[in-house]
């Protein structure tokens, strides 16, 4: 057995078995060992910004890692930017990123570059296995960091010669870290505060954003008026009928500054206290109104569901949470707009779907009209680097094939990561994406007026602009083997999701909606 070979046998052990790749010839003997493992399912992907995302995506639903293989420093290098969301959305990864043989790295090779300073920017676990007889413990260990609480990304550097050097061994699995649980001070503590009569919202994230953390802050809101809020970008998200309603907290600061006005405690669990994506030219960056006081009730490695149902227990015994009721919106008619769009989604969304969302300014009035729609799952942009929304789509179909997943992707940003259709077409995955084709940066035109910069005149517009020519996704679509449809009209958006959600394997339609902004 070499040391690839134990390695993917070691991973298999440990549960981890898929590996989304875009491998290089550093990690030939990686590929030809899939072949002895049969149990791991390899998932090629054409760009690493695609495979990165793909684990990402694969790990919200999954609940447990997949691995990436990557190649050398520059393949890591391309994948960092999905992989800063993965890490935002504390996701489990674990990456095998190959190096040149270790006698070799002293010839500075073209692609020889610092792995583990690239590696080491994403504030997770790292090792490097110097000999075959490392590798497969240090996979073991490497599934158990990515899994230790509340998730992240681990990262194997494997040198060329360890994996093709035989002698290896298999490795039994490591036990990961799981969450702490919350004393029962604190949570006495914060139950005082929430019987004070003073006014408290209470923000959750992570694992609290599933149904068991979002009945115990329902029950909790209606027993004793506190506000409640989710993050504004939750990993993952379950709502519909039958959940609890929990509003986000807003993209803009005007937006946080107005749900929690008056506010005089802040109870966080599970997520950090707000503060505004940018900084803006006098507004302020933390937007925890100023006089009220932080309360944590669970850090974000600690058992958050545990300490709201205790908690629950303490101030709503007897209380029922508040679900959502079943409704759609009516079907729209006529041209799509920023405002129709999104009821055409909800009164379509079908059962137990999956919305991959990356709408940006289009997507602002999503959460309305899907509220009341047949239960399902949000994954969101949590570390706001854009071009996550098809590789995610395409991660949580691979973790759960039968599953519909809906895509919902801004034109601008779903060019970063778009050839991550061909491996949708390649592993015919059950996504259909919904491109909100503006001809814009629409976001970047909001972000031009919110930060005061002077003189937009038309070199900044033709900057933001993604018209002249027109992008055919269409054509792209067809191109990399994906299906693909064109609307224009509700009606025509509203007949091809039908067709696309009854038919299986992935579809994209082109709406075309004019910019928001």
């Amino acid at each position: 057995m070499n040391g690839a070979q134990s390695l993917i046998r070691t991973l298999v052990d440990a549960g981890v078995d898929v590996c989304f790749s875009n491998p290089g010839t550093s990690e030939m003997h990686f590929v030809a060992a899939l072949d002895s493992v049969p149990e791991m399912r390899g998932v090629l992907g054409l760009f690493e910004g695609g495979v990165t995302g793909a684990a990402d995506g694969y790990a919200r639903i999954a609940d447990k890692p997949a691995a990436t293989l990557l190649h050398l420093g520059p393949g890591l290098g391309n994948g960092l930017a999905n992989l800063h969301n993965a890490r935002r959305a504390n996701s489990p990864i674990v990456n095998i990123v190959g190096d040149h043989a270790t006698y070799h790295k002293k010839y500075d090779a073209p692609l020889e570059s610092d792995i583990d300073a690239l590696a080491g920017w994403l504030k997770g676990w790292v090792k490097r296995s110097e000999t075959v007889a490392e590798v497969a413990v240090d996979a073991a260990a490497a599934v158990a960091a990515a899994q230790d609480a509340p998730g992240r990304i681990a990262t194997l550097i494997l040198p060329a010669d360890a994996s093709w050097g035989e002698g290896g061994e298999t490795s039994s699995p490591v036990t990961p870290r799981a969450p702490k649980k919350v004393d029962e001070a604190t949570v006495k503590a914060v139950a005082d505060i929430l019987k004070s009569g003073e006014s408290v919202a209470v923000l959750i994230g992570g694992r609290a954003c599933r149904e068991e953390g979002l009945r115990a802050v329902s029950r909790i809101s209606a027993a004793t008026g506190a506000k409640s809020f989710v993050e504004t970008f939750p990993s993952r998200l379950e709502r519909g009928a039958g959940v609890p309603a929990i509003d986000r907290l807003g993209y803009l600061a005007e937006q946080v500054t107005y749900q929690l006005d008056g506010i005089k405690h802040l109870v966080i669990a599970g997520t950090r206290t707000p503060v505004s994506f940018f900084a803006y030219p006098g507004k302020p960056s933390d937007l925890v109104p100023e006089g009220a006081k932080v309360h944590v009730l669970a850090e974000v490695d600690e058992d958050m569901v545990g300490a709201l149902t205790d908690l629950a227990e303490l101030v709503a015994a007897g209380t029922e949470p508040v679900l959502q009721a079943e409704s759609r919106p009516a079907l729209p008619t006529g041209d799509l707009t920023p405002q129709n769009w999104v009821d055409v989604i909800g009164a379509t969304l079908p059962e137990n779907a999956i919305i991959a969302d990356e709408a940006n300014t289009s997507g602002l009035l999503l959460p309305t009209a899907t509220a009341g729609a047949p239960r399902h799952d949000v994954l969101t942009l949590t570390g706001g680097a854009i071009g996550y929304g098809i590789p995610v789509a395409t991660g949580a179909a691979v973790a759960a094939p039968d599953r519909p997943v809906l895509n919902l992707q801004s034109d601008g940003s779903a060019l970063y990561t778009i050839s991550t259709l061909w491996t949708q077409a390649h592993e015919n995955l059950n996504v259909t994406t919904v491109i909100l084709n503006n001809r814009a940066y629409a976001i970047l035109r909001l972000e031009l007026q919110r930060v005061g910069a002077e003189g937009s005149g038309p070199k900044a517009k033709a900057l933001l602009d993604l018209s002249g020519p027109d992008m055919d996704f269409v054509k792209i679509a067809e191109g990399l083997g994906v299906p693909a449809t064109r609307a224009t009209t509700a009606e025509e958006l509203a007949e091809q999701l039908a067709a696309a959600y009854a038919e299986p394997g992935p579809h994209l339609i082109d709406a075309i909606i004019p910019p928001l902004f």
